[in-house]
């Protein structure tokens, strides 16, 4: 999907809107007001150079090559310019009653420039350096903002249409990051299936018919096996972004997927504090860890995922063995407590239970975490 290269196009293109219309108030306030002016000649000449003016910026911001700081301040410096050239063709008592001959209508083109390409304290710096010219052509600083109200009009001018573009560009960075994610995904997607329909299945197949063909060939498919969970979670590991620090744990668990993992995951996102779903996506690994080394060489697993609104529930069932009565009660007493750390330990320390039961049938995890905990 393309993405235009300035998102503030279209407030370029409402500006030259605003530039024509203002131009057509100067043009008519020079026509009436010309013949009460000292030098009504110098003063045509002005007025035509405000004409070449506007012309040239509507052309450059409309093209694009005149949207660049450079040409801003130019355009800042020709309106002041213009408005005080005022002096030169009428009387002090004319500019104490008048504007400029270049209306402050058309002196706010130079503000709203500002304000696009600078965003809103430029844009408000700019209403106040145009201002300035008009109260250095009068001599004198209006501060009685209930009769005049321009410095007014122009600073929420600036903040205005400057806050209008900030925003646009911020839209449009965020726009163009869901486009490279989108097809980044996209592409981890398409590579995935490649190996999963050749290398991954290839490993599989392997892992299957070295057990049966038994001799050297069983330790062939331990390491095919390996190479083959390994190789599941490195194309499932590069999943969606997180949000605000936290993680989908579909996506984390979808990696442990494979010919002896099956998964039972909701269909919508099920998002944890990024420390949490971390920490619950190590104790289910050492959970099929236990069910490759302890439940049998053909012990298939079944990993389930509920979101229960409060907590968050993982079980890890297998078909295997199962436990042998005594047997946890023995490693503890040997000093051996890779389950009670690797497992336990883990859901205790995130205000979790992890609950285990076995039977000759198989073994079941139940490991269950709060909603909110180290979000």
């Amino acid at each position: 999907m393309a993405v235009s290269a300035d998102p503030t196009t279209p407030l370029w293109r409402a500006a030259q809107v605003f530039r024509l219309l203002s131009y057509g108030y100067a043009a008519y306030f020079n026509l009436t007001r010309i013949g009460e002016l000292e030098r009504p000649a110098l003063g045509w000449m002005f007025f035509g150079l405000l004409s070449a003016w506007t012309l040239v910026c509507a052309v450059a911001y409309l093209q694009g090559f005149g949207r660049r700081t450079g040409w801003v301040v130019a355009e800042i410096v020709v309106v002041m310019g213009l408005m005080l050239s005022t002096e030169l063709v009428a009387s002090d008592q004319w500019m104490a009653d008048n504007q400029s001959l270049a209306t402050t209508l058309w002196a706010t083109n130079a503000t709203i420039s500002a304000a696009i390409l600078l965003g809103p304290v430029g844009g408000m710096v700019a209403g106040l350096a145009v201002m300035a010219a008009s109260a250095a052509m009068k001599g004198q600083i209006n501060l009685d903002v209930g009769r005049n109200a321009s410095i007014v009009i122009e600073l929420a001018v600036g903040l205005a249409v400057g806050m209008a573009a900030q925003t646009a560009r911020r839209a449009h960075a965020e726009l163009e990051r869901a486009v490279r994610l989108s097809a980044a995904l996209e592409e981890r997607e398409r590579l995935s299936r490649q190996v999963h329909d050749g290398v991954v299945q290839v490993l599989a197949l392997m892992a299957k018919k070295g057990d049966e063909w038994g001799g050297e060939a069983t330790e062939v498919a331990r390491l095919a096996g390996e190479q083959e969970r390994a190789l599941r979670r490195l194309i499932s590991s590069a999943g969606p972004e997180g949000q605000a620090g936290a993680l989908d744990v579909r996506m984390l668990l979808s990696r442990w997927e494979s010919d002896r993992v099956s998964l039972s995951l909701p269909g919508t996102t099920v998002m944890l504090g990024a420390a949490v779903a971390t920490e619950l996506d190590a104790a289910v690994g050492n959970a099929l860890d236990n069910v490759v080394a302890h439940a049998g060489p053909r012990a298939r697993a079944f990993v389930f995922l509920e979101d229960l609104g409060d907590t968050v529930t993982v079980t890890v069932r297998d078909d295997g063995v199962g436990i042998p009565v005594g047997r946890l009660q023995q490693a503890a007493a040997d000093g051996r407590v890779g389950i009670s750390k690797s497992i336990v330990g883990r859901l205790h320390s995130l205000g979790g239970t992890a609950e285990l039961s076995s039977d000759s049938s198989g073994t079941e995890w139940e490991l269950t975490v709060p909603r909110g905990t180290g979000g």
